[in-house]
């Protein structure tokens, strides 16, 4: 079989599974809200985390999803569901009042120690990593092409010099900013706690003696992990191991 026509026939085969694994999301979450409007919360819950797990496969997931499913957790006051679904909305729409505001209302009804992003945080999480990456690479080309220009035409180099300083300026600033959420989204992972009666232990396993107890929704920094355990910190100085199944992961703030 000719090599272009097998790519062809991969290339149609890898398009058709991606429009039915579409297909299957939005009719998940199309009957997610239905079941939602019905009142009907734990079902719509679990029909909103299927068109999530569904989602991800696809790589379709979005911040409607999310935000509909904290909602859902919310109802049913599952603190810790609903502020890792926000969470992770949030991660996909920086700027999204409704959801800065729902995800600011679950964390206030969470008792006892949790991590918050700091105020820093927050203003370089503003942008996406995409919509960062996009700016700080816009920034550049036109510093590029004014420095080409200016090569080209040396009568305009007095005229562009404070453009082609603010592209240099507007380029510096967008790395740093890029620089510091790629810190924070890859280097640092908080963990959601997603249910109640949580005890934090002092090593990786059952038998071990508690040391703290987190409450349902309360916001964790990753620091280890071994087997199914993450170790974790609640930022008040206080660290101990949690099984993985308590926990809802997400990248930093």
């Amino acid at each position: 079989m000719n090599t272009r026509f097998l790519l062809m026939i991969l290339a149609l085969m890898a398009g058709t599974l991606g429009s039915h694994a579409g297909a299957d999301v939005a009719g998940d979450f199309a009957a997610a809200n239905k079941l939602y409007a019905e009142g009907k919360f734990a079902d719509a819950a679990n029909a909103y985390e299927r068109a999530i797990q569904s989602a991800g496969s696809a790589g379709t997931a979005s911040a409607a999803l999310y935000f509909n499913a904290g909602n859902a957790e919310f109802k049913l006051g599952h603190l810790g569901r609903a502020i890792a679904a926000y969470r992770h909305a949030a991660l996909l729409t920086p700027r999204d009042s409704e959801v800065l505001g729902n995800l600011g209302f679950a964390r206030n009804q969470v008792q006892g120690a949790t991590v918050r992003p700091a105020v820093w945080q927050g203003w370089f999480g503003v942008l996406t990593l995409n919509e960062g990456t996009l700016v700080t690479a816009g920034a550049l080309w036109v510093w590029l092409l004014l420095l080409t220009l200016r090569q080209l035409r040396p009568a305009l180099v007095s005229r562009l010099r404070g453009l082609t300083l603010a592209a240099l300026v507007a380029f510096v600033l967008g790395g740093t900013v890029l620089a510091v959420q790629a810190t924070s989204r890859f280097a640092t992972q908080t963990a959601v706690v997603i249910t109640g009666n949580v005890l934090a232990r002092s090593g990786p396993f059952d038998d071990a003696q508690t040391v703290f107890s987190p409450h349902d929704g309360a916001e964790l920094t990753v620091l280890d992990r071994h087997d199914d355990w993450l170790q974790v910190t609640d930022g008040s100085g206080k660290i101990g191991w949690l099984p993985r199944k308590v926990l809802d992961l997400l990248p930093g703030a």
